[in-house]
């Protein structure tokens, strides 16, 4: 069986830097398909501004014409914080030893030891761990012995079992936030060609994100 990648986060809005990050890492390692997961309560980060439903919806909207993708929505389903490691527990218990891949940022991964049970994500999952601007590799300390000792260069090696390895993407670096998305809709500016056009669309119809301005057309 092919690997099935998972990326959750936010989404607050999805724009082009997760779905770039998300189709490079599916083509680099053969997965079969990325589930692009949005949490509810996530542990690290504020209450996202949009409700679950919508963040939902624009997922669904930006991945309409990508079968490489699918919008997961367990996590706002759940009760509770959207805790990673219970997201791969459930998929580990459906796709049986099927390769897991969880898709990272590399900010994420340097916070990587404050998560809840960090130590059981590759005991479920592989990581695949995508370069930030700004942001660098570790050198010293636990994720620094993390990778060295996990870390595997070749795509076929990380197929060949469910879970384990540290598969760091070198690939295209997109300087784009859902933050700085927020700010942009909040002044009234247009997000325009950051995001897919459909999503766009959608956040400027329901006013989400935006104090109403002059967004062009």
């Amino acid at each position: 069986m092919k690997p099935l990648g998972v990326f959750g986060g936010m989404f607050d809005p999805v724009h082009y830097g997760h779905l770039r990050a998300a189709f490079e890492v599916h083509q680099a390692l053969g997965l079969e398909r990325v589930h692009l997961v949005p949490a509810s309560d996530p542990p690290h980060r504020s209450h996202p501004v949009a409700d679950g439903r919508l963040r939902l919806a624009m997922l669904h909207a930006a991945i309409a014409e990508a079968p490489w993708f699918v919008a997961d929505g367990r996590e706002l389903e759940r009760t509770g914080r959207s805790y990673t490691v219970l997201t791969l527990e459930e998929l580990r218990r459906e796709q049986g030893a099927r390769p897991l891949v969880l898709i990272v940022g590399l900010d994420a991964f340097l916070g990587l030891a404050s998560w809840y049970r960090w130590k059981d994500l590759l005991e479920l999952a592989h990581l695949a761990v995508v370069p930030r601007p700004g942001a660098a590799l570790p050198v010293r300390g636990a994720l620094a012995d993390l990778l060295e000792a996990r870390r595997d260069t070749d795509p076929e090696a990380v197929a060949a079992s469910p879970a384990g390895r540290i598969y760091v993407h070198e690939g295209t670096q997109m300087d784009v936030s859902s933050t700085g998305l927020r700010a942009t809709l909040e002044s009234g500016r247009d997000p325009r060609y950051l995001m897919p056009e459909a999503v766009r669309r959608m956040i400027l119809e329901t006013g989400a994100y935006a104090r109403r301005g002059n967004t062009s057309e």
